[in-house]
This record gives structure tokens, sequence and C-alpha cells, in this order.
């Protein structure tokens, strides 16, 4: 089991950049397979995106592709994602998860991940 820590959400105006970070302790975060999920109000949680344990690949949902990249730094523990020409629609709880069992690229679901953070909001303004 493994603890995680989300941060760097806020309130930004359509358009803008904003990365989170997600900072794991516990045990070896190397020995994890990463993803990032988000939850709008009134919506079901739904996957944004997931990274390789040693970051060599990573996968994302349509939404996120071409302004979402994740990346991880094993040596910090941390995983990032990093989140270009915000939208309103992309107003949620951004989670991160770490997964044991996960490979490739098939962490799609949350069900596949053991451990998670307590989120961190994100507001985008029109």
């Amino acid at each position: 089991q493994v603890q995680l820590v989300e941060s760097g959400g806020g309130l930004v105006q359509a358009g803008v950049s904003l990365r989170l970070s997600c900072v794991v302790s516990g045990r070896s975060f190397s020995m994890y397979h990463m993803g990032w999920f988000r939850q709008a109000p009134g919506k079901e949680r739904e996957f944004v995106g997931g990274i390789s344990r040693s970051g060599g690949r990573s996968y994302y949902a349509d939404f996120a592709k071409g302004r979402f990249t994740i990346s991880r730094d094993n040596a910090k523990n941390t995983v990032y994602l990093q989140m270009n020409s915000l939208k309103p629609e992309d107003t949620a709880v951004y989670y991160c998860a770490a997964g044991a069992r996960v490979y490739g690229s098939g962490g799609l679901s949350e069900d596949q991940y053991d451990d998670w953070g307590q989120g961190t909001q994100v507001t985008v303004s029109s």
C-alpha cells in the first residue's frame, strides 16, 4: 500500500496551462503503474491517462490527447499531469492512482488501481 498526495489544482481561465503533481510514499514508487482520473460534478469518474513504471510509455483518453502529458520522476516519487489549453469542460477533481497489477497501456479502469489520492480541484472559467 502507498499513500498519494495530489497538488497543483486551482481556479484558472480557459486557455492556460496547469501542472498537477502527485507524490507517492510508502513503498517503492517504481513498482507502480500510475494513472490519472477525474470526476466532474454529477458525472462518473473517468480515465485521463496512464504511465508505465519506467515512464517510457504513456497513453491517454481521447479528450486528453494533444493537450495533456503525463510524466514521472522516479527519483522524486512523483507523477505529473501537465494540462495545456484548458477548457471549462476540464473542470473536475483530479485523482492520481497507483496500480501494482497494471501493465502496458491497460490501466483504463479505476478498478485496476489499488491506491488513490484525495484529489485536487481544477476549475476552469470561460
